[in-house]
């Protein structure tokens, strides 16, 4: 690590790199514990591990119990908000009796230590309180985000045996009232575990009851004067279930314990993101995704300050909705995706303009790289160069950020477009895919060599599974496998070009779908840009790209061979396109990820396949209308 990183830095790595046992002890004293741990890590049988052996605890005791015990009862825990401008507060008082009388009910409904609970709702204060109440009484949750369809609900349902469901009859989205019930009816049908359906009513009477169906009035009338009380957990013992995969495969559930995964995450919470008690936080995820669980819910409240929570699209019902919550609220931290921020760079500077945003002091960004033009917008078009806008990296399987810039350390110099560095038991290695170590600089596999506490220690019901494919897929070597094609530069800074099987190879070139994304994006006129490699006789592989410009322009010849020329610029006669089309939309999840794979359907002709993780169903057809429209009028088949 070079002269880029401060020595304070530099001496907060060095503890953990010279004494991984002494430093996460010390990070574990951090978080509550009913018995301390009497040890650190086991590895009894690598590539198993165990972190914090002997230790219990309980990760939603602390983040309510732990809090009124510190007299910090009064204080606001969480606000939820919505595009339709309902809002809800809970102090951490209000909020425990809630989780309480929801855990009473679950108890109620026979719900025991050790049982799967699914949670098929809207990010909203119910389904909130619904997870803490599970991961009290020492159930395990697993949250399945509301906008997956009946096939990949029931698959996550019957993989982790739950057998309670909880559920709303909608969610909502960009003005609609998207229904919940009749998908989890659909998912539902021929053999499941499933006992009991509990039903949150926003528009009472409106979704007919089943035989397995009982709704949350009736629920919560079930558990009065029942037991609510927390469960002392071992640091192993699972909290949660997660699926990381999307609807392409058999989905990978990845299980988060009470011990390790607490330390992670409020750690991270605390070295990169700075969180303090008296910061009003929003993260802008769902509760669906990793982000949602840790940084919405976990870790703010573990941590004490005031949580938002936001149910809706970010640019509705008004285009500066966002900046607006900002505003209003008087935010301090917000952690937002890049595709978040790039959609926001669409509609210009006028919506944060019209806002006070003074109270914002920091922004950081995960889910695919921060473009260095996305950076530079939010930056200096919208902040004026006042506040850091920080990109980080991380999994679902990894519980909490692994690549990052420590703001809450020491802020090191931001390089727009890297990760950061590898943070604190990060032993990072990008190497080829039979295992050998490339040079600075050289693009490769990024591999982790050691576990820590956040990564998972196996996938549930699949242990084989879980060590075929993270311990190993490289050769002779027994390292966690990120999949994310990555380089290392001079300064010890990671820099992600997308996942290694999106490269795109040109000829005797690969080039990673991030950095031709990115140099689109280099173009005044691109908000955001999606490509994949569509194949060629003589190449091997050209780029197709898909262009999103900003309001204020519109597509032309000229406007393409602008841009052609701005991809040559940047990368070089290697980047040769195939075709470039405009479209409105780019198909992403709701989690914000462009969906590449359905690009690639597009351009071969073939079949999206499931496509129910996606924002909007619309920008297929507008890709594949845009492609049938640009090679009609090229005379192409």
């Amino acid at each position: 690590m070079s002269g880029a990183v401060t020595p304070r830095v530099a001496e907060w790595l060095r503890g953990a790199r010279d004494d991984p046992d002494a430093f996460w002890r010390e990070a574990a004293r951090g978080i509550g514990w009913f018995r301390e741990p009497e040890r650190v890590l086991d590895r009894p049988d690598p590539p198993s591990f165990r972190w914090f052996g002997g230790g219990t605890t309980n990760l939603a005791y602390n983040a309510l119990d732990a809090q009124i015990a510190a007299g910090r009862g009064e204080h606001i825990a969480l606000i939820t908000l919505n595009e339709r401008g309902e809002r809800q507060t809970r102090t951490y008082a209000e909020l425990l009796a809630d989780v309480e009388r929801v855990a009473a009910a679950l108890r109620g409904l026979g719900v025991e230590r050790g049982d799967r609970v699914t949670i098929y709702m809207p990010t909203c204060t119910e389904s909130i309180v619904a997870m803490l109440a599970v991961i009290r009484i020492g159930a395990i949750h697993m949250v399945v985000f509301a906008g997956f369809g009946a096939g990949a609900l029931g698959d996550r349902i019957r993989a982790c045996g739950s057998r309670v469901v909880l559920t709303a009859d909608v969610t909502y989205r960009k003005g609609t009232d998207v229904e919940l019930k009749p998908i989890l009816d659909a998912a539902l049908t021929g053999d499941h575990p499933v006992e009991r359906v509990v039903l949150l009513e926003r528009r009472p009477g409106t979704a007919p009851l089943g035989e397995l169906d009982i709704t949350w009035h009736d629920f919560l009338a079930g558990g009065e004067g029942g037991d609510g009380s927390h469960e002392e957990m071992e640091s192993g013992d699972p909290a949660f279930i997660l699926a990381t995969s999307g609807t392409t495969a058999r989905p990978k559930l990845a299980v988060h314990g009470h011990g390790g995964y607490q330390v992670q995450i409020v750690s991270m919470g605390r070295w990169l993101f700075d969180l303090k008690p008296d910061d009003v936080w929003w993260c802008t995820s769902d509760i669906g995704w990793i982000v949602g669980h840790a940084y919405i819910i976990h870790v703010p409240m573990i941590i004490g300050c005031t949580t938002i929570a936001y149910e809706g699209a970010l640019d509705h019902p008004e285009t500066d909705a966002a900046w607006r919550i900002m505003a209003s609220e008087k935010v301090t931290g917000v952690f937002s995706s890049p595709t978040a921020i790039r959609s926001l760079m669409r509609y210009g500077d006028e919506g944060p303009a019209r806002h006070d945003l003074s109270t914002v002091e920091r922004v950081v960004s995960a889910g695919e790289v921060l473009n260095p033009p996305a950076w530079e917008w939010l930056t200096h078009g919208v902040f004026g160069g006042r506040v850091p806008v920080i990109d980080h990296m991380w999994q679902t399987e990894t519980g909490g950020p692994i690549f990052g810039n420590p703001y809450g350390v020491d802020l090191l110099p931001i390089k727009p477009g890297s990760a950061g560095i590898p943070l604190p038991g990060i032993e990072a290695d990008v190497v080829t895919p039979d295992g050998t170590p490339v040079a600075p600089g050289e693009k490769g596999i990024m591999v982790l060599r050691h576990p820590f506490p956040g990564l998972i220690t196996t996938l549930w019901g699949e242990p084989e599974r879980y060590v075929a494919d993270y311990w190993g897929r490289i050769p002779g070597q027994e390292v966690y496998y990120v999949g994310d094609a990555a380089h290392v530069d001079e300064d010890g800074y990671v820099w992600f070009a997308g996942r290694a099987d999106e490269i795109i190879k040109i000829a005797a070139h690969r080039l990673g779908t991030i950095e031709v994304e990115t140099a689109f994006l280099r173009h005044p006129a691109v908000a955001e840009a999606g490509v994949t490699g569509r194949p060629d006789d003589l190449r091997g592989e050209v780029i197709a790209a898909f262009v999103v410009l900003k309001s204020s322009h519109q597509p032309s010849d000229e406007l393409r061979t602008e841009l052609l020329r701005t991809l040559r610029d940047e990368l070089g006669p290697i980047a040769v396109v195939g075709e470039l089309t405009f479209v409105d939309t780019l198909p992403k999840t709701r989690s914000g990820k462009i969906m590449r794979r359905v690009l690639k359907a597009v351009v071969l002709g073939n079949d999206p396949g499931d496509i129910t993780t996606i924002e909007d169903e619309g920008s297929v057809e507008d890709a594949r209308d845009a492609v049938d429209e640009l090679r009609a009028a090229l005379g192409a088949p």
